[in-house]
């Protein structure tokens, strides 16, 4: 009897090249704003076509590890918080994540990062100033009518980034492309929202002001835990998986209803 193999699964050329690339990255042997060496030499130096090297550039750059300078020079770069949340975004909405499972990481993150810009306050006279600004910008599109989801979603980054920590910052990015900007369904069904989230606002504004650590952190737990509140309110479904669509030029959150 023929004994049976599985066939032998092949990793294009170009894809090992692009890995040992962004294994040089990773190491540290390439480093952020060097220059990536040119195409005939990345042939001479792993033994490839010029057209095994164009693809995987192709793939350093998708993966915004490289950037073109111009037509023949390319540098080491960062994939920004705003790239890495897109992509991380995208995984979430395959994976069907719930917006109850999107809540549930939320309550986790924002109200310690909340304590955490409270801590470090001392450093951010800025970043104060933004968030005032904010709540004025707030109040006024309030007052006259106006969507404040985008508003919303400044707010909460100027204070994720208040937190100095730039790993939770980093998980918090694809969470918030998708969790904030559901509040948009929350406003249209549910009219006291705006008024609750600018009070929450104000005094999650205040606590950091005053260093007061413990404030911020209930605060801001408790205005995650009436975000909640306010979807269920609107007779959204917490389980409905969170879809990706363009609105108005930003990522929202299409909600199932019950």
């Amino acid at each position: 009897m023929e004994t049976p193999f599985e066939k032998i699964r092949t990793v294009p050329a170009y894809r090992i090249l692009a890995e040992a690339m962004i294994e040089r990255i990773l190491d540290g042997r390439l480093r952020e704003g060097d220059q990536l060496p040119t195409e005939a030499r990345l042939c001479d130096m792993f033994g490839v076509n010029r057209s095994t090297v164009r693809e995987s550039i192709r793939v350093l750059e998708e993966a915004n590890l490289i950037r073109r300078e111009h037509a023949k020079k390319m540098v080491i770069s960062r994939p920004s918080e705003a790239e890495v949340g897109k992509q991380l975004e995208r995984a979430l909405v395959l994976h069907e994540i719930g917006f109850d499972e999107l809540w549930e990481a939320m309550h986790v993150l924002e109200p310690n990062m909340a304590r955490l810009a409270a801590a470090r306050v001392a450093t951010e006279s800025e970043s104060l100033a933004r968030l005032e600004d904010n709540l004025q910008r707030t109040e006024d599109a309030l007052r006259a009518g106006q969507s404040i989801v985008d508003l919303d979603i400044e707010f909460h980054g100027i204070v994720a980034a208040m937190s100095g920590n730039r790993a939770l910052v980093l998980a918090r990015e694809p969470l918030s492309r998708l969790f904030y900007p559901a509040f948009e369904a929350v406003m249209n069904r549910v009219p006291i929202a705006g008024r609750r989230l600018l009070q929450a606002h104000r005094a999650i504004f205040s606590a950091i002001r005053d260093g007061d650590q413990e404030s911020a952190q209930e605060w801001m737990r408790k205005h995650v835990d009436d975000f909640r509140r306010g979807y269920q309110r609107a007779s959204l479904d917490l389980q409905s998986p969170i879809a990706r669509r363009r609105a108005a030029g930003r990522p929202v959150a299409d909600m199932g209803t019950e």
